[in-house]
């Protein structure tokens, strides 16, 4: 494999976007935006009324990707992990952010307020990031920053650094 693959986990509203199509570009990997996949495979189970959002179908999405993921160069977005096999990712990295900053974020996303606290709750217990850590080796799992642009620079430099080290391992 000559580009690792890389999975970039959060709640929504963290910044995962932005950093997965700064690297895709950078470093030509395909990003996966499992979200946009679901959506356009139609690999939904069914719909939440009560949290206005669809239900991931994690086997067929499972099922579509693992030939992709097989060859390597692979940038995954999703905010959630603990469905996607470990043997998939050389690196996790997990986009967290203050509740301030999130709250306004999804605001602005037209989030209605069951939603909204869903998800700040979720950042408040780190439900993510322990997803992560019960579901990877501790060693390939990086918490990131993701409250503003210099916060977001510093994260890509960090998995800048981290690719680096992994071409020269490989």
């Amino acid at each position: 494999m000559s580009q690792p693959n890389i999975l970039i986990t959060g709640t929504p509203g963290v910044g995962k976007s932005y950093l997965c199509e700064k690297l895709s570009k950078k470093h030509d990997f395909n990003w996966i935006d499992c979200s946009k996949i679901a959506k356009d495979m139609d690999f939904v189970e069914e719909y939440d009324a009560e949290y206005n959002c669809p239900i991931l179908d994690e086997d067929k999405l499972m099922d579509y990707l693992e030939p992709v993921m097989a060859k390597g160069g692979n940038i995954v977005e999703y905010h959630g992990c603990d469905f996607f096999p470990e043997r998939w990712f050389h690196g996790v990295f997990v986009v967290t952010c203050s509740n301030t900053i999130l709250y306004d974020r999804l605001k602005a996303r037209n989030y209605d307020e069951k939603k909204l606290k869903s998800n700040i709750e979720c950042e408040i217990f780190g439900t993510v990031l322990g997803e992560a850590r019960d579901s990877y080796k501790a060693d390939i799992i990086f918490q990131l920053n993701g409250e503003t642009r210099a916060d977001a620079e510093k994260s890509l430099d960090m998995i800048e650094n981290w690719y680096s080290i992994w071409k020269l391992r490989k």
